[in-house]
């Protein structure tokens, strides 16, 4: 029997992206573990689902940190001390750096809400409602030092032509729950 392969997911909101991708894997639907979060936020409600799930947790404050690569550097021997194959970033609103890129890289995977590489960066759903996008998506890439800018693994078409952020929100986050899983179970059966 062939070992289940470990999963860290990072995030800094609420997690919903983490719920899902802990729900597949206990339904048996990804062959992984989520093995650990790391959240850059200690209140996040992605801890208390964490929790939930019995997923080990460090959630850290960056600023008491002497320094970024300092802080990576906690982050990267946390990520081997708990043996993880694959990174999933999920709602982690930091820049990665060489410090992390050089111990995980080409094993680090993000999530986003545009279909890249329109609207990179922050706020992406709204800049591109502002714009009067009538396709709006999500777009999931290996993570690289440029923000969003990593090379694409997977996209989805969202139409929408409404103007309530909230419905658009829901349906970006509907095929989000469901092209993250699905994302990650190819790439695992690719490694």
């Amino acid at each position: 029997m062939t070992k289940k392969k470990r999963l860290a997911v990072f995030a800094s909101g609420t997690g919903s992206n983490f719920e899902a991708i802990v729900n597949a894997c206990e339904a048996g639907k990804i062959p992984a573990d989520v093995v650990v979060l790391v959240c850059d936020k200690p209140g996040a409600l992605v801890v208390e689902r964490a929790a939930r799930h019995g997923v080990k947790t460090l959630a850290f404050v960056p600023k008491l940190f002497p320094s970024k690569a300092d802080m990576e550097t906690a982050i990267a021997d946390f990520l081997d001390e708990n043996e993880v194959d694959l990174v999933c970033l999920a709602g982690y609103m930091r820049i990665l750096s060489s410090t992390l890129l050089s111990r995980y890289g080409g094993r680090i995977i993000n999530i986003h809400p545009s279909l890249l590489p329109a609207f990179q960066g922050a706020r992406a759903v709204e800049r591109a409602m502002e714009y009067g996008v009538k396709v709006f998506g999500v777009t999931i890439h290996y993570v690289d030092e440029t923000v969003d800018g990593g090379r694409i693994i997977a996209q989805r078409a969202i139409p929408y032509e409404g103007e309530d952020i909230d419905e658009l929100f829901g349906l970006i986050h509907a095929v989000e729950h469901e092209l993250y899983p699905a994302t990650i179970v190819r790439l695992l059966a690719e490694r």
